[in-house]
């Protein structure tokens, strides 16, 4: 589906199409079908009856979860972040 005119073109969209995910990870939409199923990606968004989209910030949320290659050690210099409080 084209971008919605009436946005500035500025303005990046919040939900994006299965196609438009896939090549924002810069995996096959087959893959990225293949990564929500195992949950590696995040479900999508029910826009209507049979409409799907994906939330750009859950993607991103959902990368940042994906293992570093030749990296067997969890990162953890953010794991204190929410004890700050």
């Amino acid at each position: 589906m084209a971008r919605q005119i009436a946005l500035p073109p500025t303005l990046a969209p919040r939900l994006i199409s299965r196609v438009a995910a896939a090549a924002y990870i810069s995996v096959s939409p087959t893959m990225f079908d293949e990564m929500v199923r195992d949950g590696r990606m995040p479900q999508p968004k029910k826009l209507g009856e049979r409409r799907l989209a994906w939330d750009v910030r859950a993607i991103d949320l959902a990368v940042d979860l994906l293992p570093v290659q030749g990296n067997d050690i969890t990162d953890t210099a953010w794991s204190d972040i929410d004890d700050a409080t």
